[in-house]
């Protein structure tokens, strides 16, 4: 029997990430990210996503949109394609509603979708928790419980599906925050309701962990014993989050909590830096880079910080990443891997393995970083 697979892809998706723009909302939005030289990479992902059925081409049918949301890379990759909708010249929320509406008509088993928070709600405002879904994260935002962790984990899942292997279905939350404060800095996020995932949890994300950090004391001591270690003659990438925030408190510098900035000797050299200026003002210079994870995810590279590119982790190299987390955020993983998205699977390749966390004062754990199809190092 033809497993029937719907795709829908978002190309706009993630657009904002790079280019510090912190989402892609909005076609104004999505314009000003291509002008400052922001690249489509929601298609790339999908493909990540499709490799890994190519063994079951032969098991499968896509059913689609045309062009770049979705008929492109399924046809390029050799999958039996149907399209079932046509767009415009430039694609709207709208396109991706109503191609989701044909799909359900469709009958299709699963549809399968790459975007972020704002696709997450459109598939769901069309079909609600009718057929199943399943996200290929490619959007800055990525609060919703709909996606897999990592591209080629969505793939897993789809082919355990193919495969006709038991993955058990459960409800899952489909959240977005508002673009403009989170611009501003501000997280308000909101539940506009759930659909239906397969909940195979070694690759389906858990929903962002959002309550504040309690213990104080905990990011003083991480960040006193980060500033206390900081090279003089070193350039410091600092990530998004409040741990981050943190250490930049206790350097007593402004922060971009949902931005990267910029330190030399303590002090601030540029804030909410895209990718391409990031690469740029550390080119040839010893830099280290400071990250810590998302609550809930696990993700260091891949969520909110997209202006770290793979160019720019590569130069950085890896003994030069600095983690910094709290005991109880990897405790609430419970054993599972620290993620890297970076959109380079070779590089997610390369950076998995154990990694020294620093998590108070001196005082450090080992956790591993788990390969980008979402299994822990030693299931490879």
């Amino acid at each position: 029997m033809q497993f029937k697979l719907g795709l829908i892809v978002n190309p706009v998706a993630g657009l904002g990430g790079s280019v510090a723009l912190k989402g892609s909302d909005g076609a104004d939005t999505a314009a000003r990210a291509m002008q400052l030289g922001a690249e489509p990479k929601a298609n790339l992902r999908t493909r990540a996503a499709l490799e890994v059925l190519l063994a079951h081409q032969g098991d499968l049918t896509i059913y689609t949109v045309d062009g770049e949301m979705g008929e492109q890379t399924a046809r390029q990759l050799g999958f039996k394609t149907q399209v079932i909708y046509q767009t415009n010249e430039i694609t709207t929320p709208d396109d991706t509603e109503q191609a989701a509406k044909l799909l359900v008509e469709q009958g299709v088993d699963l549809i399968l979708f790459a975007g972020g928070d704002g696709t997450a709600r459109n598939i769901c405002h069309a079909v609600g928790d009718s057929t199943p879904v399943l996200g290929i994260p490619a959007g800055c935002k990525i609060h919703s419980g709909v996606y897999a962790i990592t591209p080629k984990a969505a793939g897993r899942v789809v082919e355990m599906l193919v495969k006709g292997e038991l993955v058990s279905l459960g409800d899952a939350d489909v959240m977005d925050i508002d673009e403009d404060a989170f611009r501003e800095g501000k997280v308000k996020a909101k539940r506009y309701g759930e659909m239906q995932v397969p909940s195979e949890v070694r690759y389906v994300q858990a929903v962002k962990n959002g309550g504040k950090e309690t213990n104080e004391l905990v990011l003083a001591d991480i960040a006193a014993y980060v500033v206390s270690e900081m090279d003089e003659d070193c350039l410091y990438v600092m990530g998004s989050g409040s741990t981050v925030a943190a250490i930049m408190e206790e350097m007593g510098l402004e922060n971009t909590l949902l931005g990267v900035d910029l330190v030399a000797d303590q002090e601030l050299v540029a804030q909410d830096l895209t990718a391409q200026q990031l690469l740029e003002l550390t080119q040839g210079k010893d830099t280290k880079l400071v990250i810590t994870l998302i609550g809930g995810q696990g993700h260091i590279f891949g969520r909110g910080n997209q202006q770290l590119s793979p160019a720019l982790i590569r130069a950085i190299g890896r003994d030069n990443i600095i983690v910094v987390a709290t005991k109880t955020k990897l405790q609430a993983l419970n054993g599972r891997p620290l993620i890297a998205d970076t959109g380079d699977s070779e590089l997610d390749d390369e950076l998995s393995g154990y990694i020294r966390v620093t998590t108070g004062f001196n005082d450090h754990i080992m956790y591993a970083v788990g390969h980008q199809d979402g299994l822990h190092p030693e299931e490879k």
